[in-house]
């Protein structure tokens, strides 16, 4: 604090009725926010309990040897910042696994460390796959689609903290499939993120190619939407085939996606952003998957939005989050109290 340094035991008693003088330079010293306390002296009194000049001026520096008086009481140590109460030698500033925030930054260089050792980031290899799609940019023909789970899943992937390799679309070939798997695995990509083509179609083709270069674990999860998710490895390296519907790729990608990136990158888990809110409409639900409902918030009431429609990404963009209902569950009812997974 701007104020006195002092001796807290010479300041007992005082008040702003029964202040008590001291000689400036003598019994007290001027000190400056962030400036060491000299000698023997303990405490600081703010400028605002000082009087100085014989009553004249309030938070003046009168001089040396001025009469100072100090009009609140002290303890030891009172607005004195003291050596080590921050980080002390010895102390241990951030553990293993600790992600590195803003806040911790400032606090390695406070320390003097100007480096330290991170573990990398994962690069994640992210594959758009079908025949019918198309660049995101200028015409398509008719009867294609713009290529946009690629991009979905690359955003989502820096914004967790990998870093995206997103190559280009590949149409439904069986071969031409495994060969840029193995490509990306070949080129050290830390996982493998497939979108589209992992259904029973005749030309889904993504859950055999794993299973012939790899070892598919599992085709088909209790998620809705996201049923026809595939997972697997091929040479130490995860795969991950998504759904090719939008609404399906984006939930898949929350529950399987997400976690990958974190294991890799040896990141702490964090928590959902969550808001606490009633049901607005009855919501039904299939016993065995665990369902994500689109909602929207409106104060403490969650509309739905859809509880079907894995093809139809507006109504995520038209939504604030997800109301997850578990597997063991039929459905819930209006009024009911629901956590509301935000979207990020």
């Amino acid at each position: 604090m701007d104020g006195y340094a002092v001796r807290a035991d010479e300041t007992t008693g005082a008040s702003q009725s029964n202040p008590v003088l001291m000689r400036e330079g003598v019994d007290c010293v001027r000190v400056h926010t962030g400036s060491p306390v000299p000698g023997e002296m303990d405490a600081v009194v703010m400028i605002e309990d000082t009087v100085t000049g014989g009553g004249m001026s309030v938070g003046g520096d009168a001089g040396e040897g001025a009469i100072v008086e100090i009009r609140a009481a002290l303890h030891p140590g009172r607005n004195v910042s003291q050596i080590g109460e921050d980080v002390s030698r010895g102390d241990v500033a951030f553990r293993t696994s600790h992600q590195i925030r803003a806040c911790d930054v400032a606090m390695l260089a406070m320390l003097g460390i100007m480096d330290v050792e991170v573990f990398a980031s994962p690069k994640v290899a992210i594959i758009p796959t079908g025949s019918e799609l198309a660049p995101r940019s200028g015409k398509i023909a008719e009867g294609m689609i713009r290529e946009t789970n690629g991009l979905m899943v690359s955003t989502h992937i820096k914004q967790w903290g990998g870093i995206p390799d997103h190559r280009g679309i590949v149409i439904d070939d069986f071969d031409l499939i495994g060969t840029e798997i193995a490509a990306s695995v070949d080129e050290g990509c830390d996982a493998v993120i497939l979108c589209g083509g992992t259904s029973v179609g005749a030309r889904d083709y993504v859950p055999d190619v794993i299973d012939t270069i790899g070892d598919l674990l599992v085709h088909g999860v209790g998620l809705s939407p996201g049923k026809p998710t595939a997972l697997g490895i091929v040479s130490d390296t995860p795969v991950l085939s998504l759904p090719g519907y939008p609404v399906a790729c984006l939930i898949a990608l929350l529950e399987f996606g997400l976690p990958i990136v974190r294991k890799l990158g040896r990141m702490p888990e964090k928590p959902d952003r969550i808001v606490h809110a009633r049901l607005g409409a009855k919501i039904a639900s299939k016993i065995g998957y665990r369902t994500y409902t689109r909602v929207s918030v409106d104060g403490d009431v969650a509309h739905p939005v859809a509880t079907s429609g894995a093809g139809i990404m507006s109504s995520v963009t038209r939504s604030d989050g997800f109301v997850i209902i578990n597997e063991e569950l039929e459905g819930i009812d209006c009024g009911d109290e629901v956590d509301v997974v935000l979207i990020e």
